[in-house]
């Protein structure tokens, strides 16, 4: 089971891979627009990268909502926990 540090450290290396950012601007606060400059088409990426680490698709409505990358990390940790 992966806690959300981890999920926050698999996201940041992938934000660091994906799109040349550096892992310093990479905060749980950081907004993916704003402050580390993501774009849609971007956010499609993230979101593929996502699935092919966890091998589940996040419901493109679900990332809709997301604006920080703690938005991501919390998304991710739903998506990864067995269903109770």
């Amino acid at each position: 089971m992966q806690t959300r540090d981890d999920i926050f450290n698999t996201l940041r290396d992938a934000l660091v891979e994906l799109f040349e950012l550096e892992p310093e601007r990479i905060s749980l606060g950081s907004n993916l627009y704003q402050d580390l400059e993501i774009d849609s088409i971007d956010a499609v990426d993230l979101i593929d990268h996502i699935k092919r680490q966890t091998g589940k698709k996040i419901a493109a409505e679900e990332f809709k909502s997301v604006r920080t990358v703690s938005d991501v990390v919390e998304a991710v940790y739903r998506l990864v926990q067995p269903a109770a």
